[in-house]
């Protein structure tokens, strides 16, 4: 019998299962929440408000809130640049080798 799990990711790489479709979805899900999870933490780091860097950036509280949300899929490179710059950072990109297809928990 299968070790159960509470971590959300393993969760969601078993119901991607193998099929590249839900794995393609997954991983991009993940990634999503990664870059949210980033200008967050660098955010606050920085001790500023959403409205704080939404001025710095020259937009809206609203747009760094939803920047800052998991489930927001439309982060675009010029934003990101802008975000950087005001929080005194750089993007980065980098293209790395798939690893195996994911694991099901």
């Amino acid at each position: 019998m299968p070790k159960k799990t509470t971590d959300a990711l393993k969760i969601l790489a078993g119901i991607a299962g193998k099929d590249p479709k839900m794995q393609s979805m997954f991983e991009e899900e993940v990634a999503n929440r990664e870059v949210a999870q980033k200008i967050y933490q660098l955010r606050t780091k920085a001790g500023m408000s959403q409205a704080e860097l939404a001025r710095r950036v020259r937009t809206t509280q609203s747009v760094i809130s939803r920047l800052e949300d998991a489930d927001y899929d439309g982060h675009s490179l010029a934003m990101l640049n802008r975000i950087a710059a005001a929080l005194k950072q750089r993007v980065e990109i980098r293209f790395v080798a798939r690893k195996a297809p994911l694991q099901p928990a």
